[in-house]
């Protein structure tokens, strides 16, 4: 059972990677022909990565996912000082600093702080047991850690990741044993901190300044999401057709990465957009399963800990596609356009699949020794009775 669950899950991952290169190539070919005189200029760039990631998932299938445990502390502590770093080396785009270039390649540090918070997260639950019912012997000493990894995030500024990772952690704590009223006082502390750094920055006040005019005001969404929701709209229920998308002629900007679920909504209509959540919600009920039938404590928070930051993240891009929510700039995982946060979702499902392979491994150990148990109790028959003696 647990086995076909781990199948199902590495399936599906590979399906979206796949469906991802041909949506890519789809929504930046204008773009690229334009900005970069090569239409297969983006969609290489992603190829590459996409190989990458497959093997990464590949390979941390085999890697015993206890490993995380065990150096949970250590990582925590390299991933807050790649954060500090990245305040004052980081490359300002846009207004933010997220990404440090190590001249080979850039990477995204808010896509393994995340992953990392929440292998320290799984390692500090099960240690504390139900001691995490405290709030000062236990709950404080494990929050710290989403206030330190999530601010300094903040600090890049990248409010959309900071925010998500403090819902992600809260979600984990509150799974993991802690008490209801602790994760609302930390929950209301996070939403005040989280729209006073958003209010700090011109990007984000403005995001969200205009998304409540538009509910409030009836005024109009940003260039994005309009484009975005003409998209959705024009793809009816069977869509357009594969390549055939209008607004990824420039019309909808960088197409090919936030609100690449346009592009799917336009070219595959209705039908084509429910399958593809169908394809979420299918990785979140095995991955909960998973996490259910995990052999260990730190294995079930480490299984929810990954489907739910996976599924949230779906479920956020999307909202942002139809204008439920403000702009975040988060990616629709597997399919947008990628680099790190592509790599690290590799890495996240090989880590799901070997928490599936050793529960299973566990469960048959189990079963065989308990049935060893039962023969060397009841299997032996008395010398006599063999013989047809009395």
């Amino acid at each position: 059972m647990i086995r076909k669950l781990a199948l199902i899950i590495f399936f599906v991952a590979f399906t979206f990677l796949l469906f991802g290169l041909i949506v890519v190539m789809s929504a930046s070919s204008t773009y690229s022909a334009f900005k970069f005189d090569d239409l297969f200029h983006l969609f290489n760039s992603h190829f590459v990565k996409v190989i990458i990631a497959i093997c990464f998932m590949i390979g941390f299938c085999f890697i015993p996912y206890e490993i995380y445990r065990e150096s949970s502390k250590v990582l925590i502590f390299i991933i807050s000082f790649v954060l500090i770093l990245t305040l004052f080396i980081a490359e300002n785009i846009k207004g933010a600093g997220r990404w440090i270039d190590l001249w080979i390649f850039s990477f995204q540090p808010a896509d393994p702080a995340r992953l990392i918070l929440i292998f320290h997260l799984a390692s500090l639950l099960e240690d504390k047991g139900e001691g995490i019912k405290d709030f000062k012997e236990g709950y404080i000493y494990t929050f710290i850690w989403v206030i330190i990894i999530s601010g300094l995030i903040l600090a890049q500024p990248n409010i959309s990741s900071g925010v998500i990772i403090v819902l992600i952690s809260l979600t984990i704590l509150y799974v993991g044993g802690a008490k209801l009223k602790h994760i609302f006082i930390s929950s209301a502390f996070s939403l005040i901190g989280g729209c006073a750094a958003a209010m700090l920055f011109n990007h984000s006040r403005s995001r969200l300044f205009n998304f409540i005019d538009s509910i409030l005001n009836n005024g109009e969404f940003n260039i994005q999401v309009k484009q975005a929701m003409i998209g959705l709209g024009s793809g009816g229920v069977f869509g357009v057709g594969m390549g055939h998308s209008r607004q990824a002629n420039l019309f909808l900007p960088e197409a090919y990465g936030d609100f690449i679920f346009a592009v799917v909504g336009e070219e595959l209509g209705f039908i084509g957009s429910m399958v593809i959540l169908s394809g979420y919600l299918i990785l979140f009920i095995a991955g909960i399963l998973i996490a259910k039938k995990a052999k260990d404590k730190f294995g079930q928070l480490l299984a929810f800990g990954i489907t739910f930051s996976i599924t949230i993240y779906a479920f956020l891009n999307t909202a942002v596609s139809v204008g439920l929510i403000p702009t975040t700039g988060i990616p629709l995982p597997f399919i947008s356009y990628g680099g790190t946060s592509l790599i690290f979702l590799g890495i996240s499902i090989g880590i799901l699949v070997n928490i599936a392979i050793s529960s299973e491994m566990f469960q048959s150990s189990v079963n065989r020794y308990s049935v060893s148990q039962n023969l060397g109790k009841y299997g032996k028959v008395p010398l006599s009775d063999e013989a047809g003696i009395g």
